[in-house]
């Protein structure tokens, strides 16, 4: 049982378009709208892939370029959170990501002041001269299984979070997280281990 239509619509959507063909999911899927892939771009043939059971409530996105990709498990919940990968993010099983939680593979601009420079003449769409975007790094985010992430946290590139942490609300990882600890704060660090 699932709230998608055979035609990868979901029942009683506002928004009008269907599910992107390169999203897969297990049995159980639960979408509030098919609008949190408003800004996928992704051309990856499984761009997305969701396991049994995962629910996408509003205020979801994902915001995948044309090379990024999102691996969900089964069982996982997330609520309001921005899933930006240019590369590859993957999130376990039964997971928890909460409200304004932001989960980025890359930092999306340069870090180098002339090539951000160069960047935002290379975005600004009418500007005649456009140069090539700057090369922009990126490393995978993956997040092991029953993992919780509170409200407002923000994940960066090439973390790694392991089983069973919880990140409090508002942390910024911008390191690996071992298993079975809880970190807060900005940056994140340990703050109590889990039994």
């Amino acid at each position: 049982m699932s709230n998608i239509t055979a035609e990868r619509r979901v029942e009683s959507d506002w928004w009008q378009h269907p599910i992107p063909e390169n999203v897969f999911w297990g049995e159980g899927l639960y979408l509030e709208t098919s609008q949190i892939f408003r800004f996928m771009r992704s051309k990856r043939e499984r761009a997305v892939e969701m396991g049994v059971h995962v629910s996408c409530y509003a205020g979801v996105s994902f915001a995948l370029g044309v090379n990024g990709s999102c691996k969900i498990g089964d069982f996982s919940l997330l609520n309001g959170a921005l899933i930006m990968a240019d590369e590859r993010i993957e999130i376990g099983s039964h997971c928890l990501i909460s409200w304004n939680v932001g989960i980025a593979d890359s930092d999306f601009h340069p870090i180098d002041a002339a090539q951000r420079r160069q960047d935002t003449m290379a975005l600004a769409p009418f500007y005649k001269d456009r140069p090539a975007r700057p090369p922009l790094k990126t490393a995978p985010v993956i997040i092991h299984d029953n993992v919780w992430i509170g409200m407002n946290a923000i994940v960066l590139k090439g973390v790694t979070i392991g089983e069973n942490a919880i990140v409090a609300a508002g942390a910024v990882v911008s390191r690996n997280v071992p298993a079975n600890v809880v970190v807060a704060g900005n940056p994140a660090v340990i703050v109590k281990q889990l039994a």
